[in-house]
C-alpha cells in the first residue's frame, strides 16, 4: 500500500512521541516526588523504553519505517539505504514528535514536578546526563549503545523471519533496547537518539518548573553527535557484513 508523505511523516511524529511518553514517562514516574511509582527502580525506566520503542515499531513499521530517531534516518542515508530527500522531512517530524510527547509527559505529571526538588531527578525525566561528569565517557556510551541498536535492529527487521513476520521483529527490536538500557544505560541513561534528548532538554529550558536547575547546554552535543556517528557505523557493519 502506498502512503501520501504526509501520513508517513505523521507515522513519524506519532511514533517519536509515543517513545517519548512511554520512556521519559516511565523516568518521571520512578524519579518524581509522589507518584505511585516512585523509586521503583531501573527495570521500570528500562521496560518504558523499551516498549516506548516495540510500540511505534508496530503501529508504523509499514507505514515509515518507524525510524522515529534522527540517527537511524541519517545513518540509513549515509549508508544509501535511504533517500536522502526524505531526511529533512523525517528529522523535522521527529524533532517535533519528541517536544509534544515530552510536553505530554510534563503535563501529566505537572503536580510531580512541582513537588520534586531534585534537581537532578528533574533533569533526568527530559534528557541525559553522564553520571561520572565525563564527556569522553558520555560520548563512548551514547556511540557505543546507538551502534548497537542500530546494528541490531538492522539485523533483525531484516532478515529473512524478520521480513516474514514484521511484528516479530518489531518486537526483538523492543527487547534490544530494554536489554541496552539494562546494559550500558547506566552510565548516560541512556539516549541512542538526538531527538529524545535535544527536544527534551530544551523543553526543560522553557517549561516554569520549580527547581529543575540548569539544563546543561555546553554537553547537550555528545548526545546528538555520539548517537549518529554511532548509528552510521553500525548501518556500515550491517551493509558491509549482512546485507
Amino acid at each position: 500500500m502506498e502512503y501520501s508523505l504526509f501520513t508517513i511523516l505523521a507515522a513519524e511524529f506519532v511514533g517519536t512521541a509515543v517513545l517519548m511518553i512511554f520512556g521519559n514517562g516511565a523516568v518521571a514516574n520512578v524519579e518524581l516526588k509522589g507518584t505511585k511509582g516512585h523509586a521503583s527502580g531501573w527495570l521500570t525506566i528500562a521496560m518504558g523504553y523499551g516498549f516506548g520503542v516495540m510500540f511505534p515499531v508496530l503501529m508504523f513499521g509499514a507505514i515509515s519505517g518507524a525510524h522515529i530517531n534522527p540517527a537511524m534516518t541519517i545513518a540509513q542515508a549515509v549508508n544509501g539505504m535511504f533517500d536522502w530527500s526524505l531526511v529533512l522531512p523525517y528529522v523535522i517530524a521527529q524533532l517535533l514528535g519528541a517536544a509534544v510527547g515530552q510536553l505530554i509527559v510534563y503535563v501529566t505529571y505537572y503536580p510531580h514536578y512541582q513537588a520534586t526538588e531534585n534537581e537532578g531527578a528533574i533533569l533526568g525525566t527530559f534528557c541525559t546526563t553522564d553520571a561520572s561528569g565525563s564527556k569522553v565517557n558520555y560520548f563512548l556510551n551514547e556511540f557505543f549503545g546507538t551502534l548497537m541498536l542500530v546494528l541490531g535492529a538492522l539485523c533483525c527487521l531484516t532478515s529473512p523471519w524478520g521480513e516474514e513476520t514484521p511484528a516479530a521483529a518489531a518486537i526483538v527490536v523492543g527487547f534490544i533496547v530494554w536489554g541496552l538500557v539494562t546494559s550500558m544505560g547506566g552510565p548516560t541513561g541512556p539516549g541512542l537518539n538526538p531527538a529524545r534528548d535535544l527536544m527534551p532538554r530544551l523543553m526543560h529550558a522553557i517549561l516554569p518548573i520549580a527547581h529543575k536547575g540548569s539544563s546543561r547546554w555546553a554537553e547537550a552535543w555528545i548526545p546528538v553527535v555520539a548517537p549518529i556517528l554511532g548509528a552510521i557505523v553500525g548501518a556500515f557493519l550491517y551493509q558491509t557484513l549482512f546485507a
